[in-house]
């Protein structure tokens, strides 16, 4: 079966393309190898990908229509996972039209292929960031989304709203994926575990937001390619019940968390990262920054539930896969 991956180049797209080829799918990755973060790193990722015959590359931004349904007629695709999105909080705050123009106009095109080219399932990637300003813990897909504090969390919020219209009016399944801060190897530069274990390293300062009183409920990628992995046969089905709950609807349409449900403090994250680099941080305190949440906390009742699957990499090992990693592709 052939599937189709967006952003096959990034971090969570790498990973899921090679568990996807390694059961022997085929898989055709899209992406724009855009410069958000080194590009370099984007192309070992992908050179690790070109190895294998069942991976065919396209370099296409998903914002040109006319090269992504040219795909589209190339291949019988049944399956879709767009990964493809400008990431990022933070750059959201001075860089709008950048996630506009991917997360937004790219995600229309993709709604459009799978419309027109009887595309059996599309998955694509969510994020906990539409939680915003939501103060009610663990969150859960049944909690109201309106209220997201980024330009980042906008958009995604947007993208369920628009797979959920294309869900209803072309009886598309749609399943989105609130990923909760994914990390580990081959993992993105400008993610605080990244860059904190590069200036531990190196011996330079981190800056630690909110004065350290934050916490993160961390998810090794491993488990997010899993959960991905198990949901993949899994496409929804119309909720008949008179009043769907915010996750499900009349149409065939779902929304999962996928976070590891056990968040931890900033600080002891950083104790974490110490112990396995062998070496003290230095810190600099500073206020909470414009976009960012103070907590995040996965309910994952609904994974569990329909995909029999519960993440479970504690932090230590996950962190611990990272920093091999790291030392070893930057020795």
């Amino acid at each position: 079966m052939n599937i189709l991956v967006t952003g096959a180049a990034g971090f969570i797209g790498f990973h899921l393309s090679k568990r996807l080829l390694a059961h022997n799918y085929s898989v055709i990755g899209v992406d724009n190898l855009n410069g958000y973060y080194d590009v370099r790193l984007k192309k070992e990722r992908l050179k690790i990908l070109e190895s294998n015959e069942k991976f065919q590359f396209y370099k296409v931004d998903l914002v040109n229509q006319e090269a992504l349904n040219q795909i589209f007629k190339n291949h019988s695709i049944p399956i879709v996972i767009n990964l493809a999105a400008q990431a990022g909080v933070r750059y959201s705050l001075t860089h709008p039209q950048s996630y506009v123009h991917s997360n937004l106009v790219g995600f229309v095109n993709i709604l459009e292929a799978c419309r027109h080219y009887q595309v059996e399932h599309l998955l694509y990637a969510s994020s906990s960031s539409v939680y915003g300003a939501n103060t009610k813990i663990p969150f859960s897909t049944q909690d109201s989304v309106d209220h997201p504090v980024s330009i980042y969390a906008a958009t995604k919020k947007a993208n369920e709203l628009m797979g959920h219209t294309y869900s209803h009016l072309f009886n598309i399944p749609t399943t989105g994926l609130r990923f909760f801060t994914v990390y580990g190897p081959w993992g993105r530069p400008d993610m605080a575990y990244y860059s904190f274990t590069k200036d531990i390293i190196e011996g330079k300062t981190i800056k630690v937001y909110n004065n350290g009183d934050m916490s993160r409920d961390f998810t090794f990628i491993d488990d997010i390619v899993e959960g991905i992995v198990k949901l993949l046969d899994h496409p929804p089905k119309p909720d008949t019940k008179r009043n769907p709950c915010p996750s499900s609807s009349h149409a065939p349409y779902k929304i999962y968390n996928i976070g590891n449900n056990s968040p931890v403090r900033l600080m002891d994250f950083i104790n974490i990262l110490e112990n396995l680099i062998g070496k003290k941080a230095k810190l600099e305190f500073a206020p909470m920054q414009p976009g960012d949440v103070k907590e995040t906390y996965a309910d994952i009742t609904d994974l569990q539930n329909d995909a029999g699957f519960t993440p479970e990499t504690s932090l230590e090992i996950g962190l611990g896969h990272f920093v091999e990693w790291y030392k070893n592709f930057h020795d």
